[in-house]
Parts: structure tokens; C-alpha cells; sequence
């Protein structure tokens, strides 16, 4: 295990960290989302992804998208921590999800790739920038919703439109065990980076990133029936708790009824 390979780790998990805390500190500004009820949020987010993911025109999900971004605004949501964060990264692993499309699906030629020989088609193109643009907008659609409500919010939420206890568990646990897993990925790297001197030989750097992944499985499986152990002797039977019980407001009803109306208005111009 390289000095390099140890110091990208550590700057993974650092940035990974960095942005739950930016999570964190986008659900305490004030702005629209925020103040909207989750339950609201979760209703009216639902709907316009439904909404883009099933639209077949790219103006509807164009529309969608600039809604996306005007609810970003409202909420004071970087544009560019957006850009960083989720649209550079859904763009690249889209793209080459439908760059074949472009090639392969029949239609009218448009452009040939010079010496391949390959021809992009007018349905090709289309297809790949509804996939890219319908991918893009519900992305940021999901994002916004987890950046402006408090994780514990959201499964209370949850709970609160009937959905299954355990699913919500699965979901509460999973988030807290992301966070003790990079903890202690954390101080193994930075362990061994104090420790390690010069060069290791390739089959030893092998080695030790092997035994690294063992040790620290085990030690998460271990730590995670004692926090499970720990939750029912204090009381855990599943359910989602918070301090302060939300009511419904006459702004959150508005908010979702005019969510679920421009979903509703774009599955009818978007067939």
C-alpha cells in the first residue's frame, strides 16, 4: 500500500465527510425548501420525478429541470456545488450509458466519425439527450430534497406516508453505519500512512490492501451488533422519533398541490 493510494483514501473519505457536512448546513438555511414540511417535499418531489421519468418530450423535462434549478435558488443551494456535485458526476456515468445509442439506434444520419466510419442518428441523439437531461433533472430533483430536510426528518416522514417500518430502519441505519464505516476507514489509513516508510513492493501493497479490507469489515460487523445491542436496551423497536412534531401547514398543502399539478401538467404534454 503506496504513501499515494493511502493519501487519495484519506482525501475520499475527508471529502465524502465534507459533504454530509454541507448536507447539514444546506437543511439550516433559511430558504423555501427548508420551511416547507418534509412530508410536503417528499409529495411533491415524488411527483415531478414520476413526472420527468415518464415525459417523452425533451421540453417537458427541460421544463422540469428549470424548475429544479429555480427551487435550488429559492433555496439558497449553490448552483455550483450542484454543477460539482451532482451534475458533472450523473453526466459522465449517463453519457456513456447512451453514447452507444447514438450510434446504434436506426435513423437519419446526421454526422459519420471520421475513419470508423460510424454514423449518429437523429433518433440516436434524441434518445441520448432525453436519457442525459431525464437522469439530470430528477438527480437534482432527489438532491434537493435531501439537502434542505434533516436526515431524521425525512424518515419520520416517511413513516408518516405509511412506508414500510423496515425499509425505513434499513434506510436510518445504513446512512449512520456510512459515516462509522469511513470513520474507522479513516484512522486505518491514517495508521498506516504514520507507519509507512519509502516504497512497498507491489505484491506487498496488494497484500496489505487486502488485509486492510478484512480488518476493517470485521470491525464494522462487530461494532454494528454492539450499536444494535446498545439501541434495544435503551428502548429501539424501530420507530422514528423526533423533538419537535410537524403539522401540516396551509403553505406545505399549497406547495404539493402545486408540485403535483405541474407533474400532473407534464405527463399530459410530455406523451
Amino acid at each position: 500500500m503506496s504513501a499515494g493510494f493511502v493519501e487519495r483514501s484519506i482525501a475520499g473519505i475527508t471529502e465524502a465527510l465534507e459533504h454530509a457536512l454541507y448536507s447539514e448546513d444546506a437543511a439550516r438555511r433559511p430558504g423555501l425548501l427548508q420551511a416547507i414540511d418534509p412530508r410536503a417535499k417528499i409529495i411533491a418531489m415524488f411527483a415531478m420525478v414520476i413526472a420527468t421519468a415518464v415525459a417523452h418530450r425533451l421540453t417537458t423535462i427541460a421544463a422540469f429541470a428549470v424548475v429544479a434549478i429555480g427551487l435550488a435558488i429559492l433555496s439558497r443551494v449553490s448552483l455550483r456545488d450542484l454543477a460539482k456535485r451532482v451534475w458533472l458526476a450523473v453526466f459522465a456515468f449517463t453519457a456513456v450509458i447512451a453514447l452507444p445509442a447514438i450510434f446504434v439506434t436506426p435513423g437519419a444520419a446526421v454526422w459519420r466519425v471520421p475513419v470508423l466510419g460510424w454514423s449518429a442518428t437523429e433518433q440516436g441523439l434524441r434518445g441520448a439527450a432525453l436519457l442525459i437531461t431525464r437522469v439530470e433533472t430528477a438527480s437534482t430533483l432527489t438532491v434537493l430534497l435531501v439537502l434542505c430536510t434533516p436526515w431524521m426528518r425525512v424518515l419520520r416522514a416517511l413513516r408518516s406516508l405509511r412506508v414500510p417500518l423496515e425499509l425505513v430502519v434499513v434506510l436510518g441505519m445504513t446512512y449512520r453505519y456510512i459515516f462509522l464505516l469511513m470513520e474507522s476507514a479513516r484512522e486505518m489509513f491514517e495508521a498506516r500512512r504514520s507507519r509507512t516508510i519509502g516504497q512497498l513492493p507491489a505484491r506487498q501493497r496488494r497484500h496489505m490492501a487486502a488485509s486492510a479490507a478484512g480488518v476493517l469489515l470485521q470491525r464494522t460487523m462487530e461494532l454494528s451488533g454492539e450499536v444494535h445491542l446498545a439501541m434495544l436496551a435503551r428502548g429501539f423497536r424501530g420507530e422514528v422519533y423526533v423533538l419537535e412534531e410537524e403539522r401540516m401547514r396551509a403553505a406545505d398543502f399549497l406547495f404539493a398541490l402545486l408540485a403535483i399539478s405541474c407533474a400532473s401538467l407534464g405527463l399530459w404534454m410530455g406523451r
